[in-house]
């Protein structure tokens, strides 16, 4: 295997909590992989080089940990195909990220196991090893203790990155949510998600689960408008998603709205084997 896919996610929900001594988060987060993916190629190499995506970093510095742990020189060549908008709390470089490390892994002369890896991933970033696995998961924690969920997910998700819309760093959302004492009443918010997860029923009881609570936008309202059963901001945004229970309801939102945002049509997908 040298070509993987590379899925973005959406934050379902996203209860955020005090700051951890490791300087992350506490949070709790309900993640789900969709079809809106990149597409990473490794191939053996005389030296380590990431094409196709000159911003990237996570991917170099994923590898030359690989080779780190695996007492092995970082000889790969690995091109990105980027269809995942940068920056928009889809978790783009992490899941390129997580592609990468599972084919590199793949080639070792002796693989890192499973749980190897997952302490690996976690070390770059909280959301590296969702990725590995995909599909619906409960992320506590920092966000990488990972519970695989069984929620519906017969809808479709529609994105929308806002047209000028300026995006705030990660640290600097994180920033202004401590500044306003956001993580105040976590372990109350946390615990109606966990009560939200085990009534969910149908597709549409997701609308029960609580919102993000770094960031809002009225985008999310338009949506919801427009037929939308739940809508939110991913991750620290900017991308707002809607999720529809038809494909037709979507398409004529994504009209309505085609002159304030770049947008894409998503499927969930299911966890990886």
């Amino acid at each position: 295997m040298t070509k993987l896919s590379a899925p973005a996610k959406l934050n379902l929900a996203l209860v955020v909590g005090p700051t951890r001594p490791d300087g992350r988060h506490e949070v709790a987060t309900v993640l789900q992989a969709v079809d809106l993916c990149d597409e990473i190629e490794l191939v053996p190499a005389e030296a380590l080089t990431v094409e196709g995506f000159s911003e990237d970093t996570i991917v170099r510095e994923t590898l030359a940990r690989l080779a780190q742990a695996a007492h092995v020189s970082s000889s790969w060549r690995v091109r990105i195909e980027k269809r995942i908008p940068v920056a928009a709390g889809l978790g783009g470089g992490s899941s390129d990220a997580a592609a990468a490390l599972t084919l590199a892994n793949a080639v070792l002369p002796t693989p890192l196991s499973k749980e190897e890896l997952q302490a690996l991933a976690a070390g770059i970033g909280a959301d590296v090893p969702f990725f590995l696995r995909a599909g619906t998961q409960l992320g506590t924690s920092d966000g990488s203790d990972l519970s695989p969920l069984d929620l519906p997910t017969d809808y479709v998700a529609l994105l929308l990155s806002p047209h000028g819309m300026r995006k705030e760093s990660t640290a600097d959302v994180y920033r202004q949510f401590d500044e306003r004492r956001g993580a105040e009443g976590f372990e109350q918010r946390r615990s109606r998600l966990l009560g939200a997860l085990d009534q969910v029923a149908d597709a549409t009881d997701l609308a029960s689960l609580p919102g993000n609570d770094l960031v809002s936008s009225p985008l999310a309202r338009d949506l919801e408008a427009l037929g939308a059963f739940r809508a939110d901001v991913t991750g620290a945004g900017p991308v707002v998603y809607g999720l529809f229970a038809r494909t037709e309801i979507a398409e004529h939102a994504a009209s309505a709205l085609r002159d304030v945002a770049r947008m894409w049509l998503a499927r969930p997908l299911g966890r990886r084997v």
